[in-house]
């Protein structure tokens, strides 16, 4: 989950400079860089998922990382601003295997609130990585090039071999395996998009993903060049807000064993949706240009909001698909991904030196989200059972 996190967030700081490099005329171009690694993050999902419920989670988990390094090579070499996108596509191609993995092997090993629990604190590592990301790009920057950048998620890269090659065990049970076949992949993927939870919640997330998406995206230009010129303090409003997502998922990690994950989510979204209405409010009173003290406290709160229906709504989905975990969390990541990649787009694209773009999307996905989940409990809000 980490190396997913570092891979966007600590070449932000480096927009500029390869923005200067490959003399790209639009700064909102620059977003690609984002987007296109969650297309490839997003599309490659499909295919682990079921490889690893036929081979194991390790070996395929230990192959993705050999194609994110490859990606990471080929950035440090890029002599356009084209092949700099291949080479993004390539390393979310890789990055793919970890998201569907760590999933997978949480589902491997618990089930219900404990489950919820436990991916609230994976995706607290998800979350905290990008409070210093940024920073770990600025420092890269400051060595001489914006290729060093793609040295620090080498070395996370590394790291992740060594201490998954030494530590974590083969997670899979023998009597889960499946034949990698056609076959019975398809009866996975139908199995999952009869599931109504499943489709349900997946689709929630998604569409909350893409606020996520679309605030990433666009945040080098709110924060920086593009409105709050903030400079070399631009990691450090990205970790603040970034911050409150991080305890979010730390007091989620707690709460849902004595809540559920139904009512910390529902409550999370419902919120959520009320300050974006108030996000929108402001930046219609401050002609989109509200002080930055009052567009981070919104902000933060936003992001502490969402992080109560994210990681829920992941466990959610799950929760019904044990038997079929690795395709299941193969198809409904890539899912997610892409819807979340391409509604943040539209929200990231839409920057207009101002926080409207931020608000307007946050209160609109969030609003699409809520009447999805509704759908899928018919109705019943805040109504979780013993496992949820």
């Amino acid at each position: 989950m980490a190396v997913t996190a570092i891979s966007i967030d600590n070449l932000l700081p480096a927009f500029p400079a390869i923005q200067a490099r490959f003399d790209v005329p639009d700064p909102n171009r620059m977003q690609l860089l984002v987007y296109v690694y969650m297309i490839g993050f997003g599309l490659a999902q499909i295919v682990y998922g079921p490889v690893s419920d036929a081979l194991g989670r390790r070996p395929v988990l230990l192959a993705s990382l050999g194609v994110y390094v490859a990606g990471c090579l080929l950035a440090m070499v890029a002599p356009s601003f084209g092949w700099l996108l291949a080479a993004r596509v390539i390393q979310g191609l890789g990055a793919a295997g970890g998201r569907v993995l760590s999933t997978a092997i949480v589902r491997d090993r618990f089930a219900g609130r404990e489950m919820a629990s436990v991916m609230s604190l994976i995706m607290m590592v998800f979350l905290i990585v990008p409070m210093i990301a940024p920073a770990v790009g600025g420092m890269m920057l400051a060595l001489g090039s914006w290729t060093y950048v793609f040295v620090s998620m080498l070395v996370l890269a590394g790291a992740v071999v060594v201490w998954f090659s030494a530590r974590m065990p083969e997670t899979l049970h023998p009597q889960y395996r499946r034949p990698l076949s056609l076959r019975s992949t398809g009866q996975a993927l139908t199995t999952t998009l009869r599931t109504r939870v499943a489709i349900g919640y997946a689709t929630a997330l998604g569409l909350l993903t893409g606020c996520i998406m679309g605030y990433v995206g666009s945040a080098q230009q709110v924060f920086d060049t593009g409105l709050y010129h903030l400079g070399a303090l631009f990691p450090l409003a990205f970790g603040l807000v970034a911050g409150a997502m991080g305890a979010a998922t730390l007091v989620n990690a707690r709460a849902v064993r004595r809540l559920g994950m139904r009512t910390l989510s529902h409550a999370g979204l419902s919120a959520f949706v009320a300050v974006a209405l108030v996000q929108v409010g402001l930046g219609l009173a401050y002609q989109g240009r509200p002080p930055l003290a009052l567009f981070l406290a919104v902000l933060a709160a936003n992001q502490f909001l969402i992080s109560f229906a994210m990681p829920n709504f992941n466990a959610l989905a799950l929760q019904p698909l044990g038997e079929i975990a690795g395709t299941a969390s193969s198809f409904l990541g890539c899912y997610t991904t892409i819807l979340g990649a391409l509604s943040g787009f539209l929200i990231g694209h839409a920057f207009d030196g101002s926080t409207l773009p931020i608000g307007l999307g946050y209160a609109c996905l969030g609003g699409l989200a809520l009447a999805v989940v509704a759908w899928t409990e018919r109705g019943r809000l805040f109504r979780g059972g013993a496992s949820g």
